[in-house]
């Protein structure tokens, strides 16, 4: 698919899109790519593998800007990460692309998007606005996920799913490396090297890099929103096991007296004197229930309990 960017994108043909004074947009195949690259006067050989792709940057060579793009599922919410590359210069841009990525961008560009000074550099803006556009509705729904179970921890700590905490925490750790990339990506843009941009539209890239630099803030507050949460998890398991202990305390230490009086009248020598005394067992009785009310009492005051 070829384009003219005018007014907006307009469609066009291979050849009107080489002959035109207007700058262009390509999407094309790798296969495409391996055909046509020469009529394209980029003057570089630049091999294709998208199955390669990890990263998203940007390379400067000697008479043109290469790179490659790497969205993960966060971002496009498709079940794998998307790949493409693409080259461009002075008088347009490539995307080559086997997955449709950078063509539905486009397309999207070319539904809704019109310029009242179109040029490379505000179309290049809009594509890479289009990669981070629903990111900060994203990160709002992440927020609303951690706050929620923030109150189920508080609430009951042993049946909070924190396991999804460890989901968001790894999304936005993948959302984070995605965003130093394309601040990276941003001002090599912004460097304009080679001059390819014009001064007064290298704003757009500066726009686009203090966007990126807000999420990557948001994301790394939203990090260790998680890490303050499996805090607070581990905390709550601590205070819950503490009670258990202190009521175990408790009852120990109340029965220890109790445990004497049992031990020190189990011994049955003959000349123990309560032995044969009619009052001798109500007498135990009596004592064991004072001291456990003076234990608990005790306790009670001291706010143990």
């Amino acid at each position: 698919m070829y384009y003219l960017i005018k007014n907006s994108l307009e469609e066009c043909s291979a050849e009107q899109c080489h002959d035109a004074a207007s700058p262009y947009v390509a999407v094309l195949t790798p296969a495409q790519w391996a055909e046509q690259s020469e009529n394209f006067d980029m003057g570089i050989d630049f091999d294709i593998n998208n199955e390669d792709i990890f990263t998203t940057k940007a390379e400067v060579n000697y008479d043109s800007l290469t790179g490659t793009f790497y969205l993960p599922t966060q971002s496009t919410h498709a079940d794998t990460p998307q790949k493409f590359s693409y080259v461009l210069d002075e008088t347009g841009i490539v995307f080559i692309d086997d997955s449709n990525t950078a063509l539905n961008l486009v397309q999207r560009i070319q539904k809704f998007k019109k310029w009242k000074k179109p040029c490379l550099e505000r179309f290049f803006y809009d594509f890479l606005e289009l990669i981070i556009h629903n990111d900060l509705q994203l990160m709002q729904k992440f927020e609303v996920e951690l706050d929620n179970l923030e109150k189920e921890i508080m609430s009951d700590a042993e049946t909070a799913p924190m396991q999804r905490n460890n989901d968001i925490r790894g999304d936005i750790r993948d959302l984070r490396i995605h965003y130093e990339q394309l601040l990276d990506l941003g001002q090599e843009l912004e460097e304009n090297e080679n001059g390819f941009f014009k001064e007064e539209n290298l704003r757009y890239f500066h726009m686009f890099s203090s966007r990126v630099d807000r999420l990557y803030d948001t994301a790394t507050h939203l990090r260790d929103y998680t890490i303050q949460l499996n805090d607070l998890y581990q905390s709550q398991l601590d205070v819950r096991q503490n009670r258990v202990m202190t009521v175990l305390t408790v009852v120990t230490t109340i029965f220890m007296p109790l445990t004497l009086i049992v031990g020190w009248y189990g011994m049955n020598f003959k000349y123990m004197p309560e032995l044969e005394s009619r009052f001798g067992y109500p007498i135990v009785i009596v004592l064991s229930v004072l001291i456990i009310v003076g234990s608990l009492t005790f306790f009670k005051a001291k706010k143990i309990l």
